[in-house]
C-alpha cells in the first residue's frame, strides 16, 4: 500500500510548521515509526529496522542493521556461564569490567539478529570491517495490523516530542548570558516562575533583586543565567541580581556598544541599591560616559528604570590603576591616590567629600573596591586615616 503523495506532503509541511521543527526532522520520525510498525508484525525480536520513505513515491524500503563482530568482541560461552554464576547479566558483567578497567568492555552478547560475524559478512561485503554496520535489504511491507498502527503512532508522537524539547533547548541554549522577555506567571515559596512562551523560567531567591515584588501577569526582562536539558524538557535560570545583567540592558540601550566603540570593562553591582560601570571608548572621538548617559540622560534613566530605581555610577576605565581608583570613587573627588603593594591603595579626598567618598554603610567604596580590585583605604589630607570598619558601624547606626 503505497501513500498519498500529495495530502503527505502537505501534512508533512504542516506538521513541521506547527511544532517549529524542519521537514527532514518530521519525515525521520515518520520512517522510524514505519520501522517499528514494520518490526511489530514482519520482524523479529532483537532485530535493528531502519525504514527509508520515499515522499515523491510513496513507498518505502527496510533493512535489517547488524554489527560486525568477531571472536575478541563477543562473550564465549565461559564468561555468560561465569556471570551467569555471579548472580549478572552480560550487560551487567560488561559494567562490572568497566568499572575494573579491564579492555573487555567493548563485547557484547551475540545475537543472530543483531550481529554478524565478520567471517560471513565479508561473503556478502568483502571489505567490512569488525565494529562496522551492514544494512541487509528486507521485503518491502506497508500493511500493519490494528497493534502496529498504534505502535507507529506512539512512536511519532514520542519522537515529535523529543525533537520539539531538543529544538527548545538548542534555542534557549543560543540565548544563554542574553536577555529575554517573560511575564511573571506565579510566586512558588521563594522561587519565581515566570512564562517564556514555549517554556516555564525560574528565578531562585538568590537571583530575585532585593526589595523588588513580582506580581502575577507584570512583564519584565531578565538575564539568561543558564539552560540545563532534563527528561522534562530545558530548566531555564533567570536572574535580575546578576551583574551582567545591567551591561545587557545598556547593550539594548546604547548603540556604541553594539558597534564596540564604547565597551563595558567592569561591573560591580549590590542588586536593588547601586551599580558601578567601567566603560572605555576605541573611538577618540566618542565620550564613553556621555554615550552611556545619552541626550539629557534618556539613556541611563531607562536602564534605572527597569532596574526599580537602583543607582548607577559610569566611571571611565583606566589602564593607569591609580588613575582607575580615583575614577571608580565617584561622585567624590580626588585628590590624589597613592598605591601600595599588594593591590592597596590609599584615596586621599577633601573633608567635605570623605562621607561622599565612603557612601552609605561604606557601600561606595565597596563598590570601587569590587569594581578595580584593590583595597581601598580613604584618608583626608590632613593625615587623618579612616578606619572603614568604625566607619560603616557609625554609618548603620546612625
Amino acid at each position: 500500500m503505497a501513500i498519498d503523495t500529495k495530502n503527505f506532503n502537505l501534512l508533512l509541511d504542516q506538521i513541521a510548521e506547527e511544532k517549529g521543527l524542519s521537514r527532514e526532522q518530521i519525515l525521520e520520525t515518520i520512517e522510524q515509526a514505519i520501522a517499528a510498525a514494520y518490526k511489530k508484525d514482519y520482524g523479529k525480536r532483537g532485530q535493528v529496522v531502519k525504514a527509508r520513505l520515499n515522499s515523491e513515491t510513496g513507498l518505502a524500503d527496510f533493512w535489517q542493521v547488524k554489527l560486525v563482530v568477531d571472536d575478541d568482541m563477543i562473550y564465549s560461552q565461559e564468561e555468560l556461564e561465569e556471570m551467569s554464576s555471579e548472580g549478572g547479566s552480560a550487560s551487567g558483567g560488561k559494567e562490572e569490567r568497566m568499572e575494573e578497567g579491564e579492555e573487555s568492555d567493548k563485547k557484547v552478547r551475540f545475537n543472530p539478529e543483531r550481529h554478524f560475524m565478520v567471517k560471513e559478512a565479508r561473503k556478502e561485503f568483502s571489505k567490512v570491517k569488525p565494529g562496522e554496520e551492514v544494512e541487509i535489504p528486507l521485503e518491502r511491507n506497508m500493511d500493519y495490523g490494528r497493534i502496529a498502527a498504534q505502535t507507529a503512532k506512539q512512536v511519532i508522537l514520542q519522537k515529535i516530542r523529543e525533537a520539539e524539547r531538543t529544538a527548545l533547548g538548542d534555542e534557549l541554549k543560543s540565548k544563554e548570558g542574553e536577555l529575554i522577555s517573560g511575564i511573571v506567571q506565579r510566586v512558588e515559596g521563594r522561587v519565581v516562575l515566570v512564562d517564556l512562551g514555549k517554556v516555564l523560567g525560574a528565578m531562585p531567591r538568590e537571583e530575585q533583586v532585593p526589595g523588588e515584588f513580582y506580581r502575577m501577569g507584570q512583564r519584565l526582562k531578565f538575564y539568561v543565567l543558564r539552560v540545563e536539558d532534563t527528561s522534562k524538557g530545558p530548566a531555564v535560570t533567570l536572574s535580575r541580581a546578576y551583574p551582567k545583567f545591567v551591561s545587557r540592558l545598556f547593550k539594548l540601550e546604547v548603540p556604541e556598544i553594539a558597534a564596540e566603540t564604547v565597551q563595558i570593562k567592569a561591573i560591580a553591582r549590590e542588586p536593588g541599591f547601586r551599580s558601578k560601570v567601567a566603560v572605555v571608548s576605541t573611538d577618540e572621538r566618542v565620550d564613553p560616559i556621555g554615550a552611556m548617559v545619552g541626550q539629557r540622560g534618556t539613556r541611563v534613566s531607562a536602564v534605572i528604570n527597569e532596574l526599580g530605581g537602583e543607582k548607577i555610577d559610569i566611571i571611565e576605565w583606566a589602564e593607569d590603576q591609580e588613575t582607575y581608583v580615583g575614577n571608580a570613587l565617584s561622585p567624590a573627588k580626588v585628590l590624589q591616590v597613592e598605591a601600595h603593594s599588594k593591590g592597596r591603595a590609599v584615596a586621599v579626598v577633601p573633608e567635605d567629600q570623605l562621607s561622599l567618598a565612603i557612601g552609605k554603610e561604606g557601600q561606595n567604596v565597596r563598590l570601587a573596591a569590587k569594581l578595580t580590585g584593590w583595597k581601598i583605604d580613604i584618608r583626608t589630607p590632613e593625615g587623618t586615616q579612616v578606619d572603614m570598619k568604625e566607619e560603616v558601624e557609625e554609618e548603620a547606626a546612625a
